[in-house]
C-alpha cells in the first residue's frame, strides 16, 4: 500500500527576480525531491509570473482575480480570503511564509486556522515597516509556530523585540556555481542585484570611474525594482562620466552564471541586507568579494582578509583601496577566491534545505 504523502505549503507574494524569490524556488525544489512530501506553493501577490523554474511536481496556486491598486483595499481583503480558503483546502502539515509585511498578511489570513505557520523575514533585521505593520508584527508574529532568522544578528533583534519564542537561524541556500577557467576570465568588476537605492550603484559607478583603470570594466547585472526606475538615471550618469566603454548596465539576465565565470572581482555596495544571495553566489564561483559590512548578511559569509574583504558602510575610500589592491594582485585574487569557494559548502542547497525541513516539520 502506497504511503500517503505529507503536504507542505509554501507562501510567497512573488517569484520574480530577487533573492527571497530565488531561495523559495530552491526550497520548493529541494522539498519536492523528498518522496514523502507533496509540495504546494501559493503565489498571491500583484505580480504572479514565475521567473525561477519549479519542478513539475510542485502544485502551484494563484488567485483567480487580477490585483488592482485602484481597488487596493477590496483586493487585499479578497487576497486574505483566498489565502485562508486555499490553505484550508490543501490542509498541509505545515506552512512556510516569506517576507516581512507579507507575513503579517499571511498570519492574519490564517489566524486560528489550526495549521502551524512558520515565518521568515528576508531583509534587514529590525527594518521599520511603518506604524501599521510594526503593530501587526508585534501582535501576529508571536502567534506563529516559529520564526526563521537568516543570521545571528537577526535572531538577536527578533529576541529583543519578542517576535517569537521559537527562533532558528538558517542561512540562505547558495547555488554551487562552476568557476570560470582562468583563460576565459576578463578584467571585470561585477556586481549583481536589483536596481534599488540601498545598493548605491551610482556611488559604485563614480568610484570605479575615479580609479581610472582603463583596462578594467564594471558590469552591473540587475533590473529596476520596487518602482524606483533607476536604470534611466544610471545610464545617464554613465554617459555624463564618458564611461560607456568601461561600464555595462546589463539589466536582468537569466545567464548570470556566465558573468560570475568571466569576472575577476565582485563588488557589493549595499547598505541594507538580510542575507545577500549574490555575495554567496560570487564566492561559490570563486570570486574575491569586497562588501560593505551592513547590519546583517555579508559578515555571515565573509571573514575579512581571509576569504574576502568587509568594509565599513559608506567608507568608499577603504572600498576603493581594496578594489585597487585586488585589481593589481592576481595572486591575492586567486587566494581569496579559493577560500571563498571552500567556505560556501555550509550553505549548500542540501544542507540549508534539510535545516528548513527539520525545523518546520519538527524532525
Amino acid at each position: 500500500m502506497e504511503r500517503k504523502k505529507q503536504k507542505i505549503c509554501l507562501l510567497i507574494h512573488s517569484l520574480s527576480p530577487g533573492g527571497m524569490e530565488r531561495v523559495m524556488s530552491q526550497l520548493a525544489a529541494y522539498l519536492a525531491g523528498k518522496e514523502e512530501l507533496e509540495v504546494h506553493l501559493v503565489l498571491y501577490g500583484i505580480t504572479r509570473e514565475v521567473f525561477y523554474p519549479l519542478p513539475e511536481s510542485v502544485v502551484l496556486h494563484r488567485p483567480g482575480f487580477v490585483f488592482s491598486n485602484e481597488r487596493r483595499t477590496w483586493h487585499t481583503i479578497k487576497t486574505l480570503f483566498f489565502l485562508r480558503r486555499t490553505v484550508r483546502d490543501i490542509c498541509p502539515a505545515t506552512v512556510l511564509s516569506f517576507g516581512e509585511m507579507w507575513n503579517n498578511l499571511v498570519l492574519l489570513a490564517l489566524y486560528r486556522l489550526g495549521v502551524p505557520v512558520y515565518v521568515s523575514d528576508r531583509s534587514r533585521p529590525g527594518k521599520d515597516l511603518g506604524r501599521l505593520h510594526n503593530r501587526l508584527k508585534k501582535w501576529l508574529y508571536p502567534t506563529a509556530a516559529g520564526f526563521i532568522a537568516q543570521t545571528d544578528k537577526a535572531r538577536g533583534i527578533a529576541r529583543e523585540n519578542k517576535r517569537n519564542s521559537n527562533i532558528q537561524v538558517i542561512g540562505n541556500p547558495i547555488r554551487a556555481i562552476v568557476p570560470g577557467k582562468p583563460e576565459d576570465k576578463e578584467n571585470i568588476v561585477l556586481t549583481v542585484g536589483r536596481l534599488i537605492r540601498t545598493k548605491h550603484l551610482d556611488e559604485l559607478i563614480r568610484l570605479f570611474v575615479r580609479l581610472d583603470k582603463p583596462d578594467w570594466r564594471l558590469v552591473i547585472v540587475g533590473g529596476d525594482s520596487q518602482k524606483q526606475n533607476l536604470m534611466v538615471g544610471l545610464r545617464e550618469l554613465v554617459r555624463e562620466l564618458n564611461a560607456e566603454d568601461r561600464i555595462e548596465l546589463a539589466g536582468t539576465r537569466s545567464d548570470v552564471d556566465e558573468y560570475y565565470r568571466k569576472s575577476k572581482i565582485f563588488a557589493f555596495t549595499s547598505s541594507s541586507e538580510g542575507f545577500p544571495n549574490v555575495v554567496g553566489e560570487a564566492m561559490s564561483a570563486g570570486l574575491p568579494v569586497i562588501s560593505f559590512d551592513c547590519v546583517a548578511g555579508p559578515s555571515e559569509m565573509i571573514e575579512d582578509g581571509n576569504n574576502g574583504f568587509l568594509v565599513p558602510v559608506f567608507d568608499y575610500t577603504s572600498f576603493a583601496e581594496r578594489l585597487v589592491l585586488l585589481m593589481e594582485d592576481a595572486e591575492l585574487r586567486d587566494s581569496l577566491g579559493i577560500k571563498a569557494r571552500q567556505s560556501m559548502d555550509r550553505f549548500s542547497v542540501e544542507s540549508v534545505g534539510e535545516q528548513f525541513y527539520s525545523f518546520i516539520l519538527n524532525k
